[in-house]
């Protein structure tokens, strides 16, 4: 049974500063813009996500009319929602795509709420469940992302960093342009072939352990000339996870003693389409593998590309770490986003894991070069 809403004690303690006005007129505004971007994904749904977006943006709703109620007269004219906000209601209209409810997740948890008097308990406690919920919308969005996507953006990573470090461990050791392309590009072919090669073998390997594990059609042909006292159908069943009574059940109803199929879980039936485990999605190995290849050389590519254009010597090897650098910042926000965590410090880590060993060749190449010299 739904649980009545009921509408906060709206009259503040003392008369409302221009401050009080100024914050409330923005949260007003705020609220205004997430209830519209919670309309702005529930039209790119269907089905129960969609009536869950929408049951947001009536919760949104009830928070405007707090603030509107407490303003009175001094609403004014409409604030511009906050820049995050903006942006929020901007990728909604035009994606609405899983980045976007994560990043809401996000917005909702920074809810300054529970820190203000002017909001009911009712209010702070309301944000925290959205996050909850937001969370729960963005995970199903999250699990349905397919492994060859996984695969394309840690490819794409892998490339940059390993293809940096190559290049920036040969170009410190005062070999020619030249030679650094032509390492650079061998360098990113052959770790894409082998991102390629790993990638099939590993999805191939995974579907044939998940067919290896499928139970079969043994127990209908073989159960008619098992001896009955014996009847190893019992293990065939305890094995595959049945309690002993379960199993001596279901071995009587393989062997006919019983005319019903009261536990069919556990054996193989043919005409019932396999869910498909959406946590995990397996994906095609030949997919999973031109993913990986196209994405790692995407990635390590943008390490040659001021050798490519004719720039040599610390102007190449500055520009190769500022394009890296970018593109890093860029890989690590789309890893953060994916597991719910802040975009900006994934980002910043993968660009110091990058920019590190990049660093750690480089420093090995001078010494290299010296030591050659």
């Amino acid at each position: 049974m739904a649980v009545k809403y009921q509408e906060p004690a709206l009259t503040p303690q003392g008369t409302p500063t221009p401050a009080d006005i100024k914050r409330w007129r923005q949260y007003l505004a705020d609220e205004r813009a997430e209830a519209a971007t919670y309309r702005y994904l529930a039209r790119k749904r269907g089905g129960e996500e969609r009536d869950i977006l929408l049951a947001l943006a009536q919760a949104e709703g009830r928070h405007e009319q707090h603030w509107r109620a407490l303003l009175g007269d001094d609403v004014g004219k409409p604030f511009r929602p906050s820049l995050r906000n903006r942006v929020l209601g901007f990728l909604a209209r035009r994606f609405g795509s899983v980045f976007v409810l994560a990043l809401a997740q996000r917005a909702e948890g920074r809810s300054p709420y529970a820190e203000d008097p002017s909001a009911t308990n009712a209010m702070a406690a309301d944000e925290q469940i959205h996050e909850e919920v937001v969370r729960g919308l963005a995970t199903r969005g999250r699990n349905r992302l397919s492994g060859n996507f996984r695969a394309a953006v840690f490819g794409a990573n892998d490339g940059l960093v390993s293809n940096l470090a190559l290049v920036m461990g040969i170009g410190a050791t005062g070999v020619s342009s030249a030679f650094v392309l032509f390492s650079g590009i061998a360098g990113l072919l052959a770790g894409a072939l082998s991102m390629a090669a790993g990638e099939f073998v590993s999805v191939r390997s995974q579907r044939e352990l998940l067919t290896a594990s499928r139970p079969t059609q043994v127990t209908l042909t073989a159960a008619k000339e098992l001896d009955i006292n014996a009847n190893e159908l019992v293990l065939v069943y305890r094995a595959r996870g049945m309690s002993p009574e379960a199993a001596e059940h279901r071995a009587a109803e393989r062997m006919g003693m019983f005319s019903c199929d009261c536990d069919p879980s556990l054996s193989l039936q043919p005409e019932r389409k396999e869910p498909q485990d959406e946590h995990e999605s397996v994906g095609s190995a030949v997919g999973a593998a031109a993913s990986s290849f196209c994405f790692f050389a995407s990635g390590a590519i943008i390490a040659v590309l001021p050798y490519i254009f004719g720039l040599t010597g610390i102007a190449a090897i500055v520009t190769a770490c500022v394009l890296v650098g970018l593109a890093l910042l860029g890989t690590g926000a789309v890893v953060g986003l994916l597991s719910g965590a802040s975009p900006l410090k994934r980002a910043l880590r993968q660009l110091a894991i990058g920019l590190g060993a990049a660093g750690a060749t480089y420093l090995l190449g001078l010494a290299f070069g010296v030591s050659v010299a």
